[in-house]
């Protein structure tokens, strides 16, 4: 299976970043021939404050229902292009709060997996820049896999992934793969971002599909900037695709022998004691 990561410059115009996400999406595919392609985190928007942020959000269909704008856009390149699409995530409509969501789509138009970020990003950056992503998201509870193209895949969401006991869940669970869509700060970003994700990689050998968004952002009259990398790792711990800086993609083969032979030769999961 080929997957295509795209990584996007988005800002908080909705319309704006559909029509980036669709010229990087149709160039991959042009491009590479992926089977399938994921995006970033909120890849619908970025900045702009809660008014932004509101203007953006989606409340979700039941499954086979008709969907916002960004739920349909997906769908229908799902379907249109014939391969399965991993929507990065998008900022789902709650009752009370927002969600920061992933949903994925299969070749048919059929949503087959929908995910609700679990760990939310309240920090304060290296800079002093302070990050308070619970003031208007809730928190999701539950692990989530979907099977394509063979593989069984893990969902996550960015922050998520400085929380490794996930990750072991979701390797229990059966998953060969595990998304990591991203808006990963840039001070945090080049110190902890590769290392992180290898670290992943290299603890549960799947492999790791993280597409990240990169450049400069406004929020709330301050610049911001993300920083990109969107990156695929192998279960080996081996960075075998990444983005540099800018807009575009960047493709990896997951090849399904790797992972085999990684597990085989160091069984990492049988000889578990602690955990």
């Amino acid at each position: 299976m080929r997957i295509s990561a795209i990584q996007m410059n988005q800002t908080s115009d909705k319309q704006a970043n559909l029509d980036q996400a669709r010229r990087l999406i149709e160039g991959a595919l042009a491009a590479d021939r992926p089977d399938m392609v994921t995006l970033p985190e909120t890849w619908t928007n970025l900045g702009g404050g809660r008014e932004a942020r509101a203007a953006a959000a989606e409340v979700l269909p039941e499954p086979g229902g008709t969907g916002g704008a960004a739920y349909e856009f997906l769908r229908g390149i799902a379907k249109g292009a014939g391969i399965h699409v991993h929507g990065g995530s998008i900022i789902e409509q709650g009752p009370e709060k927002f969600f920061n969501t992933t949903l994925v789509f299969a070749p048919d138009g059929r949503e087959i997996a929908r995910y609700r970020k679990i760990h939310l990003f309240d920090i304060t950056g290296p800079d002093g820049t302070g990050y308070r992503e619970s003031a208007l998201y809730g928190a999701g509870g539950a692990l989530v896999t979907f099977d394509a193209g063979g593989v069984k895949f893990g969902c996550t969401i960015c922050y998520d992934m400085r929380f490794p006991e996930q990750y072991l869940a979701l390797r229990r669970a059966g998953a060969e793969a595990i998304f990591v869509p991203s808006n990963f700060t840039l001070m945090t970003g080049k110190d902890h971002w590769e290392v992180l994700l290898r670290a992943r990689a290299i603890e549960t050998q799947c492999w790791i599909i993280a597409a990240a968004s990169w450049g400069a952002y406004e929020e709330r009259g301050a610049t911001r900037q993300v920083y990109g990398h969107s990156l695929i790792a192998d279960p080996w711990g081996h960075v075998v695709a990444k983005a540099s800086d800018g807009i575009g993609w960047t493709t990896a083969r997951l090849d399904p022998a790797v992972t085999a032979k990684v597990r085989r030769d160091m069984p990492v999961l049988e000889h578990r004691r602690l955990a």
